[in-house]
């Protein structure tokens, strides 16, 4: 962090656990360096085009044809695990939406090309589903790399775009609406459950890219505020599978608990390499470990026993929506691994999206963005009631914090009812309704007088 922000930070952590004593008063209840390729610079009156071809797609209501809707999912490669999933809960949300009589007298066509976890092919599936199939809205990616390689085309291209992943939460973008999680939703009760129940002082292991810094700088932020030390910290290329010397440094570090923030299929081996490496290992933490590459499953108990996780919907949950939304996921597709938080991002996303076009009348993608920075409000999500705010584009949800016993159940401890994403719009003072910036922000250029919202 920048050495001016320090002591703003600082303050700014203290307030923000206060504001997270109160708002998680029923804890009795069970209930980014970035690796993204920067799109090439295309001229103006492509990113015309593309606009106008959605427009063509959608036509007018009643007059035949279909809605043409785009998908970017990682079917395969290292993000596969999380890929599927939001994929078939995309296709979930669409095939009910076209039983139910579809949008604008029209059905949905899906259009999702495979991403292969590549960036590059993201990049050129992105420009294709904009230019050549003329879609009217895309939904899609998984990483933050993956997200950041294709923005810029949404932005060139005027494509409206939902990022239905959880993520750092400095997206300011006129195109780009975020449904998934963010750090003040997630890890400020994580860092809060943690030292209460464990101590202050903590290690660090990422990935090397958007998600493992962002994350961390929210984790050192709330910890400072908290009293907390961070003793190491390490953030690891996606490509490495040995953690021998990883571990080393963690135990001699010999820190009350770990936030690990690895991704991947290669990154997870660290899992079985670290319950192996002996006994009396510190407890592990994480804003999406095991719900979202279900890694509880994946590997054999004990390795993940007393692992904690902020989310807001997996498919342990015992709600009522998180059951109905689990048992439609695996009637439709019964040999599902696994139904975790993107899943239910994902699903929201569309269901926000075909919300908005229904209240407007229109595909048109300035008309729908209007209308969704007027506010929605869905309930009955899998995660329960979703409010997508307009200031920012992102969404207040329910947050559990649940943890892993012996066996791998993964169980709810407590739930943070309608957790606010207030950073973005009211620390850092974006309102996307009246200005865009079209920027990722970060904790780093917070003003050195910005002040925490008080509750």
């Amino acid at each position: 962090m920048k050495k001016r922000n320090r002591k703003a930070l600082v303050a700014a952590g203290m307030a923000m656990a206060v504001m997270l004593s109160g708002c998680g008063s029923n804890s009795g209840q069970a209930q980014n360096q970035t690796a993204a390729q920067e799109a090439q610079t295309q001229q103006a009156a492509s990113g015309n085009a593309g606009n106008e071809a959605a427009k063509e797609t959608a036509g007018n209501p009643g007059d035949g044809g279909t809605i043409k809707l785009g998908g970017l999912y990682d079917r395969t490669g290292d993000f596969a695990l999380v890929g599927v999933q939001k994929y078939n809960a995309a296709q979930l949300a669409i095939s009910e939406i076209n039983e139910a009589g579809g949008l604008l007298g029209k059905q949905i066509e899906f259009v999702a090309p495979d991403t292969q976890s590549d960036n590059t092919r993201y990049q050129e599936m992105a420009r294709k589903l904009i230019l050549e199939d003329k879609v009217v809205a895309i939904h899609g990616a998984m990483s933050s790399a993956s997200r950041e390689a294709i923005r810029p085309i949404m932005e060139e291209n005027k494509m409206l775009y939902f990022y239905n992943n959880q993520y750092e939460g400095g997206v300011a973008s006129h195109y780009t609406f975020c449904t998934g999680a963010v750090p003040e939703q997630q890890v400020v009760p994580m860092m809060k459950d943690m030292i209460e129940k464990y101590g202050n002082k903590y290690y660090f292991i990422g990935a090397d890219y958007n998600v493992g810094y962002g994350t961390f700088a929210w984790a050192e932020f709330i910890g400072n505020g908290l009293g907390a030390e961070c003793v190491g910290k390490e953030f690891v290329p996606l490509s490495v599978s040995q953690y021998a010397s990883s571990i080393d440094k963690i135990k001699a570090a010999n820190p009350d608990f770990v936030i690990v923030h690895l991704t991947g299929v290669t990154q997870s081996s660290f899992f079985g390499q670290w319950n192996a490496s002996g006994s009396d290992l510190p407890p592990l933490c994480s804003t999406f470990l095991m719900v979202q590459g279900y890694e509880h499953k994946r590997f054999d108990p004990p390795a993940l026993a007393g692992t904690f996780v902020t989310t807001a919907y997996t498919e342990e949950l015992e709600t009522p929506e998180a059951k109905e939304f689990t048992e439609k996921m695996y009637k439709m597709f019964p040999d599902m691994e696994y139904v975790g938080m993107e899943a239910e991002s994902e699903y929201t996303g569309i269901y926000l999206w075909a919300e908005a076009v229904k209240r407007c009348g229109t595909t048109d993608v300035e008309t729908v963005i209007a209308e969704m920075e007027k506010g929605i409000t869905l309930e009955g999500m899998p995660c329960g009631k979703v409010v997508l705010l307009g200031d920012s584009h992102q969404c207040v949800k329910d947050i559990w914090s649940m943890h892993c016993d012996e066996n791998h159940n993964l169980v709810a401890d407590t739930c943070y009812p309608q957790s606010v994403p207030f950073w973005l719009s009211e620390v850092m003072g974006v309102d996307l309704r009246k200005e865009a910036p079209n920027v990722e922000l970060s904790l780093d250029e917070m003003p050195a007088d910005a002040k925490m919202p008080e509750m």
